[in-house]
């Protein structure tokens, strides 16, 4: 959340999951919970909250940052790449949304130090995903993809801006597995992350 000085109107319905909120807060490092002085909309979305695909990719971002964000001290880095990558979402068209839980999760994992290393090449073409790198060599473990579905994951990585993944079309089996191993990699690295709940839903919904 960011801060400001102008007095707004408090709504319940600005309290959804995904919101961009402008808030004056008074912080007590005695309590859990804090109270809210002023609220408004940052940014008001035009579709995150209307279109089902988008709430839906937007419902997933979500959980996946409340399953990540450990420590409470201000990221103003992370913050903007989390805000950046919702105000896309919004004006994203099919084939990006389609493609945004990918890029959202691949990229997020930079801002916790365990970020996959894109040294992809036609020798190091199996990503291994308990070590997060490229490698020319099946790992002794089980936790590895190769093939299609790695080098998509290095077109991927190599996407800094969300409209680049325009021109990246890949079909729903595609989408699914390499979300799979990317959600994977996460667990392997955050022993607690446990299942995704919006996962079932997200993969009903994108199909």
């Amino acid at each position: 959340v960011r801060t400001y000085t102008k007095k707004g109107p408090g709504k319940a319905s600005l309290f959804q999951p995904a919101s961009i909120l402008d808030v004056v807060v008074y912080h007590n490092d005695l309590k859990n919970l804090q109270r809210l002085r002023d609220y408004k909309w940052g940014y008001l979305y035009r579709h995150v909250f209307s279109d089902v695909r988008k709430n839906t990719v937007a419902l997933f971002m979500v959980e996946l940052l409340q399953k990540t964000i450990r420590q409470p001290e201000p990221n103003d880095d992370l913050y903007s790449f989390i805000e950046d990558a919702l105000m896309h979402l919004d004006t994203a068209g099919e084939v990006v949304t389609g493609n945004f839980p990918l890029f959202f999760s691949l990229h997020l994992a930079s801002f916790f130090g365990f970020q996959i290393r894109d040294n992809f090449s036609a020798s190091r073409n199996i990503l291994d995903l308990l070590n997060g790198s490229f490698v020319d060599h099946i790992p002794d473990h089980p936790h590895f993809i190769d093939g299609e579905l790695s080098e998509t994951a290095s077109h991927l990585l190599k996407i800094l801006h969300p409209h680049e993944l325009e021109n990246i079309r890949l079909t729903q089996k595609t989408k699914g597995l390499l979300l799979e191993a990317v959600l994977a990699f996460y667990s392997l690295q955050i022993p607690e992350f446990g299942t995704m709940r919006t996962i079932p839903v997200l993969r009903e919904i994108l199909s």
